[in-house]
């Protein structure tokens, strides 16, 4: 997730990691919130997508060329894969896609939650969850297991994926940075799942 500023909680230097989630069982399910409805991509929301993360994002430069460069190769998938949150008076403040890691048509190839955004004047109203209810579901029809990006430096993003039962990517954890951004995290969301996972390793 993301959010137009810094938290103020992140005091450490942040990095980035994967998180992971094997199988579709027990999805958290969470509606919108009165007021926002969901839609599908259509022609032009290249820069409505554009918009919103620049609006939201603290940490990346967000480039114009930046949609082109994720989604243009497969612009067919997009209206089936991508969806926006717009308000009841048409205003789009929100966007999640449920994309896939190498490829359309790769066999057990994991899906990807992929670029997650919430404009600022609509964080913390209860999208995110639906958002990710929406997106998880789309991916189970295709893939067996899932995988995201994100940082230390998005704690509450971080909870919220684990409250959908992602975990840190086992794979990453010999890099003691990415331990430490682990650390990290847990020291602000304080999330017993991730405290679990931790005192595993």
């Amino acid at each position: 997730m993301t959010c137009a500023l810094v938290d103020p909680a992140v005091t450490y230097p942040f990095r980035g990691f994967n998180m992971v989630r094997e199988g579709f069982a027990h999805v958290p399910q969470y509606l919108l919130p009165a007021g926002y409805v969901f839609r599908v991509y259509r022609d032009g929301d290249d820069q409505e997508w554009t918009r919103l993360h620049k609006a939201a994002d603290p940490f990346i430069d967000i480039k114009d060329e930046l949609f082109e460069d994720q989604y243009g190769a497969h612009r067919d998938a997009l209206p089936d894969r991508m969806w926006f949150v717009d308000t009841d008076d048409d205003t789009t403040v929100a966007s999640i896609s449920a994309w896939w890691e190498t490829g359309p048509h790769v066999a057990n190839d994991r899906g990807r939650i992929h670029w997650v955004v919430v404009h600022p004047d609509h964080q913390r109203r209860g999208l995110s969850k639906p958002m990710m209810t929406k997106a998880m579901a789309r991916l189970a029809q295709s893939h067996s297991a899932t995988i995201l990006g994100t940082s230390s430096g998005r704690p509450w993003a971080v909870k919220v994926y684990l409250d959908f039962g992602f975990l840190p990517d086992g794979d990453q954890l010999a890099d003691p940075q990415i331990l430490q951004a682990w650390q990290d995290v847990q020291s602000v969301i304080n999330h017993p799942v991730l405290a679990a996972f931790l005192a595993e390793g």
